[in-house]
């Protein structure tokens, strides 16, 4: 069976490196908001190309904390809106609710999944004050048309990158290019940690002192709390393995791209659509190709057929967040868009340790299809 994504091999490629790195830890006594932490923040912040990176816990906290410390800071209040795509995962939406904030859902842009930035303004209000797009998938949402809208209004924009580790546009990359940015480093992610962990990154010197109050108790100062905080922190032990891994990202994403691109110029299926960026589908050095998303109206019988082809596959994601029982009031609503690729797509294998002729077999099996 080709795995849709085999952590353990991937690990393996710096194994000794991370044991050494684990050691280091170890041995240091140190185990919190040490050296280690200090240093993947300065490297993630310079590979991101902001002046600050917070490590947080997760990615979920990633976005909590950057909207309460707006919050904190008096640029949000409760009941203010939040313009975020109806299709994304939900955690981009239990952040706001976690906020109490009001999540405005808008359709995305059916070739590239992202936030539509034609459909934005028609939803802004007098309430609202923050974009949150997400970039799925692993390509940069339109941010250049994004950053103009929320610059004509006044908003403040909260990326969420947690699947666009080095994704960029004109050389801009993800977490650079709104007020800040989440990302998580969940293990399946392209920068991974073994483990939960997740960063902010920013521009903005007060938001980021904020944050680092806010993570830890809401305290600048040992014993002196300044707000009411949380516990979120970022380990030395994770942040010491992600900084060894950091130094591979680029190298690892450049094997996503060659497998990506043997399944853009070789699947050729009238059942199967390929993802689409800008409206064809090329070969784009932009994307860094978290996920490979295909669409189709024969999903069960697809998956099935590979699966008895010895190629595992995923759903990324069955329910859109206004289906979920979390969210029953908006189940009534219609976001037809989102509806279909909820119930159309279909990921295939991508990884930086994905053999090329594996990706090669898996293009002539889904060639072979017919449902």
């Amino acid at each position: 069976m080709i795995p849709f994504l085999d952590l353990k091999n991937i690990n393996k490629q710096y194994r000794e490196e991370l044991i050494n790195a684990c050691t280091r830890v170890i041995d240091s006594g140190w185990y919190i908001g040490g050296t280690e932490l200090e240093q993947f923040e300065r490297n993630f912040a310079t590979y991101c190309g902001t002046q600050y990176a917070i490590g947080v816990a997760n990615g979920l906290d990633a976005l909590i904390l950057t909207l309460r410390a707006w919050k904190e800071l008096g640029k949000l209040q409760e009941g203010d809106e939040v313009i975020v795509p109806s299709n994304t995962y939900i955690a981009s939406i239990l952040a706001i609710s976690a906020n109490q904030l009001k999540p405005i859902l808008v359709e995305p842009n059916p070739d590239t999944f992202n936030l539509d930035p034609t459909k934005i303004e028609a939803v802004i209000t007098d309430r609202t004050k923050v974009i949150l797009p997400v970039h799925l998938y692993g390509q940069l949402a339109a941010m250049p048309e994004i950053m103009a809208i929320a610059e004509k209004h006044n908003l403040l924009v909260l990326e969420d990158s947690a699947q666009s580790h080095g994704a960029e546009i004109n050389g801009k990359k993800a977490g650079n290019w709104g007020d800040a940015s989440g990302f998580s480093f969940y293990p399946g992610k392209n920068l991974g940690a073994l483990g939960d962990a997740g960063a902010i990154t920013t521009n903005d010197k007060d938001l980021a002192n904020m944050l680092k109050a806010l993570r830890n108790y809401g305290s600048h100062e040992k014993y002196k709390n300044l707000v009411q905080g949380v516990n979120s922190r970022l380990d030395e032990i994770q942040a010491a393995m992600l900084d060894i891994k950091l130094k591979y990202l680029d190298q690892e994403t450049e094997h996503r791209r060659k497998i990506a691109n043997i399944y853009s110029l070789g699947i050729n299926n009238p059942f199967i659509q390929l993802p689409r960026i800008d409206g064809n589908v090329i070969e784009n050095q932009q994307h860094v190709w978290h996920l490979f998303v295909i669409q189709t109206s024969h999903r069960e019988a697809l998956q099935k057929y590979l699966t008895e082809n010895g190629i595992q596959t995923l759903i990324h994601y069955p329910i859109p967040p206004h289906k979920q029982q979390a969210y029953q009031d908006w189940n009534d609503l219609s976001f037809p868009i989102s509806e279909q690729i909820h119930t159309t797509v279909l990921s295939l294998p991508i990884s930086p340790v994905l053999k090329l002729e594996d990706a090669q077999y898996i293009v002539k099996i889904c060639n072979e299809f017919s449902p």
